[in-house]
Formats: C-alpha cells, sequence, structure tokens
C-alpha cells in the first residue's frame, strides 16, 4: 500500500534572484550570504533581504533564496496582494512565470523593474524519485492534502513535483499554515484523486 503521510514546511514570501539582477541590485561581482540550508538539496536562505514594490505599497525584508535562477521570481503570499495592489496574481508552480505580475525590486545599489516574476506559490510536494514510487505518484500530478486537528481541512490542487535532486517536502504558504493552524514540522495525508 502507498505511503501518504507528508511532511509540511511553510513558505514565507521570498525572492528568487538570476545573476543579472544580483549584480544590478547588489554590485557586480557580489557573492549571497548563506545562512541556513533549506531541506531541498543545494538551496539556502541568504542574510540579504530587499523591498518589493507594487502599484500601491511595499514589502520589506523579503528573504533572497539561493542559489541564483536563470530568471527572477518573487513568491508572495496571497494576503500580500492587497497591500501592493496586485489582485489577481496568479497562482503558478515556481518557474512557470507565464502571466506572472510586474513588479519593482529595491536594493542597496539599484532598483529593478521587472516587467514580470511576481506569483502566488502554489502548494506543492516535493518527492525524490524514489519517494514518488513508494507514494505512487508522478511529476505534476495533482493531489490532495489533509490535515488534521482543530481547524484541521483538506488542501485542494496539491502539485506533486518529482525530481532526482528533491527531498520529499511538501510547501505550504504561511497564509495556509494559519488558516488550520500548523507550523513547520507538521505532518499532513496525502489523498490521490
Amino acid at each position: 500500500m502507498p505511503e501518504t503521510r507528508v511532511l509540511i514546511n511553510l513558505s514565507n514570501r521570498h525572492i528568487h534572484l538570476s545573476r543579472e539582477d544580483l549584480a544590478l541590485l547588489f554590485g557586480k561581482g557580489y557573492v549571497l550570504t548563506r545562512v541556513k540550508n533549506l531541506i531541498q538539496p543545494g538551496q539556502f536562505a541568504c542574510a540579504e533581504q530587499l523591498t518589493i514594490q507594487g502599484p500601491r505599497g511595499s514589502l520589506g525584508n523579503v528573504r533572497i533564496l539561493g542559489p541564483e535562477r536563470t530568471e527572477t521570481q518573487c513568491e508572495i503570499l496571497a494576503s500580500d496582494t492587497f497591500k501592493l495592489g496586485v489582485p489577481g496574481c496568479p497562482v503558478r508552480e515556481s518557474g512557470h512565470l507565464e502571466g506572472s505580475f510586474p513588479f519593482t525590486i529595491l536594493g542597496p545599489a539599484a532598483t529593478v523593474r521587472k516587467s514580470g516574476g511576481l506569483i502566488v506559490a502554489q502548494r506543492h510536494i516535493h518527492f525524490d524519485l524514489e519517494s514518488a514510487q513508494r507514494y505512487g505518484v508522478e511529476d505534476g500530478e495533482i493531489v490532495r492534502l489533509r490535515i488534521l486537528g482543530e481547524r484541521g481541512a483538506i488542501f485542494e490542487n496539491v502539485v506533486c513535483r518529482v525530481q532526482p535532486n528533491s527531498a520529499l517536502e511538501c510547501h505550504l504558504d504561511f497564509d495556509e499554515g494559519n488558516a488550520v493552524g500548523i507550523g513547520n514540522g507538521a505532518f499532513g495525508e496525502m489523498i490521490k484523486t
């Protein structure tokens, strides 16, 4: 019988930078300061933080996650869309930036205006190949996630992301975690649809 129990960690708003935008925002040759490795292999939280600006407001202290990416993207919470003035900001998987919103990044060396890259992150579960086999899922498959407890709920539209260099971990954002009263290190039950 396939496994169903998955570790959940909550994701706050954050930004991934391209090498080009990193150089513009901090200066040529700048190297990000790693402060904490994340569960996903090779990914880490940086000491550096930026301010993100939308049409009606801004968000300060947006943490940079490394390593550098081919394209800059900023993942915000659905509740952030009101402060920034970007109602209808699309829910997307990381790296799927088609139809994403424009935004401005304020850095210590420059201001960078992006024509896209602002998204609300799609809830998802990372699987390595072995875990995907144990759980009986394929890359891109949509599942549900049941959270037990006083404020328990079932989340729909959870994307399975299967990659050889991943670690088994579910990512919900802070809005979603707060809604069901959980924090980092909680567990949920994956339900095949």
